[in-house]
């Protein structure tokens, strides 16, 4: 493994030959700002707050009693915050990304473990959008007939592709040098995968399923 401060778990031993390029976690402090809008939704409801004070007092009600009145919506606000920031919390622990010489694999599922296995072979491009502070998304493309359930891969998906869903490794720390080594991994591997295998497809994988039995045909 050319590039992680951690060795993660992965859901079965690699074959042969294979080996471990990178392995890391999406920031949850990213994607809270970034997948689920936390800052926006705590922007939207100052701004409720603000509206609903300058009305109290245009309508004859004294400052403190309007910002008294107001307290419920900060209350509200607050809580909408914490529950979003809490599910980025979440999404991430329980979410892993790894690069191998032969395949991108996602692990993911806060209440359902599964892993989505990708051979370098179906992967057709890799884009890359990096935030200010040095997280970013690393959508694939995925060629062939082979497709991924958006709603099952969310948030790990690149948004508005529901038609084609693009598999995303989401708010990854240093995503400049993650995309160089997914390019370097895809370079370096044509041809691994030889045609004919199970390797060939994209499998959306369950990790309470037994390893004889965890492979199922990605959702169309």
């Amino acid at each position: 493994m050319t590039s992680a401060t951690r060795r993660y778990e992965l859901p079965e031993p690699l074959p042969a030959g294979e080996e471990v390029v990178w392995q890391g976690k999406p920031e949850w402090r990213a994607l809270a700002l970034h997948v689920f809008h936390a800052r926006k939704v705590a922007i939207y409801f100052g701004i409720l707050a603000v509206w609903r004070v300058t009305f109290a007092v245009a309508e004859g009600d004294a400052a403190a009693s309007a910002a008294i009145s107001t307290l419920w919506l900060l209350l509200l606000g607050c809580a909408a915050v914490g529950v979003l920031t809490l599910m980025a919390w979440l999404t991430s622990r329980t979410t892993t990304y790894t690069i191998t010489s032969r395949r991108l694999l996602i692990q993911f599922g806060v209440a359902l473990p599964m892993t989505l296995n990708i051979p370098f072979r179906v992967i057709g491009a890799a884009a890359l959008r990096t935030y200010a502070d040095g997280t970013g998304d690393i959508p694939v493309s995925i060629t062939g007939g082979d497709r991924i359930a958006y709603l099952v891969l969310w948030p790990h998906v690149r948004p508005w592709r529901a038609a084609r869903a693009e598999p995303m490794l989401r708010a990854v720390a240093g995503a400049k040098q993650v995309a160089d080594l997914l390019a370097g991994a895809l370079g370096a591997a044509s041809p691994a995968s030889p045609a004919g295998t199970s390797e060939n497809l994209v499998h959306v994988t369950s990790g309470d399923a037994p390893p004889s039995t965890r492979h199922a045909a990605a959702a169309a």
